[in-house]
C-alpha cells in the first residue's frame, strides 16, 4: 500500500494527473490478492516516463537508472537489516532461494518510488546516460533528507528505523513499520 501512495506522490510532484492511483491503495490488502500493486504499475510508469517507455531491468537508458539506483537502495537496506539483527534473504513476500536479498527486497519497496523521482528528474534534464555524475546522483539518494514522524532524516537513517521497527514487530507482534511520512525529499531552508 506504502509503494502505491509514494508512487502517487511522485505523480503529484509532477503535476501528473489522470492516473488515479488513489483508489487502488484503498483497495490493497496484505499479500496484495488482487494485484494492485501491478496495476498500479501499468499506470504509474507510462505516466511517469512516456507512454512508450516500459520497465525493462535489462534495457538500457532510462531502466539502467531506475537499476543503479535500485541496486544502491537495495544495498543500503540490507545493510540496515543486517545491523539490526536480520537475515537479508529471509524475506516475507519475496521469495526465491536464488535471491539472497528477499527481506531487502520486501523492505525496499516503499522507498522505490524515491528513485524514481530521481530518475525522472534525471530523465527531464536530458542525463540518461550513465557517467559518474549520474552514479553520483542517484547515490545521492540515499542521503536525501525525508519528513518522518522524527523530524527530518536521510534515507540511510529512514532505513535504518525501518529495519528496526521491523524486528519491534516481530518482537511485539504488532504489525507496525516506521515509514518516513513523504518520500519526496525537503531542500533545508537557505541560512
Amino acid at each position: 500500500r506504502d509503494k502505491v501512495k509514494r508512487q502517487n506522490e511522485v505523480l503529484e510532484f509532477f503535476n501528473i494527473t489522470g492516473c488515479n492511483l488513489t483508489a487502488l491503495i484503498k483497495q490493497v490488502s496484505s499479500g496484495d490478492p488482487q494485484n494492485c500493486e501491478a496495476q498500479a504499475a501499468r499506470r504509474y510508469w507510462p505516466a511517469l516516463m512516456g507512454k512508450e517507455f516500459r520497465r525493462n531491468p535489462k534495457a538500457t537508458g532510462i531502466n539502467a537508472l531506475l537499476n543503479y539506483g535500485y541496486s544502491v537502495l537495495r544495498s543500503a537496506t540490507a545493510r540496515a537489516l543486517a545491523g539490526s539483527g536480520l537475515h537479508p534473504s529471509l524475506g516475507i513476500h519475496h521469495h526465491n532461494q536464488a535471491n539472497s536479498f528477499c527481506l531487502a527486497d520486501d523492505l525496499m519497496e516503499p522507498f522505490r518510488p524515491l528513485v524514481d523521482w530521481s530518475v525522472k528528474q534525471l530523465v527531464d534534464e536530458d542525463n540518461i546516460e550513465m557517467v559518474p555524475a549520474v552514479k553520483k546522483i542517484l547515490a545521492g539518494v540515499l542521503k536525501q533528507n525525508l519528513e518522518t514522524a522524527w523530524g527530518r532524516s536521510p534515507v540511510s537513517n529512514c532505513l535504518t528505523k525501518l529495519a528496526q521497527s521491523l524486528v519491534n514487530s516481530f518482537l511485539d507482534r504488532k504489525p507496525e513499520l516506521n515509514l518516513p511520512i513523504s518520500i519526496i525529499p525537503r531542500v533545508a531552508e537557505e541560512l
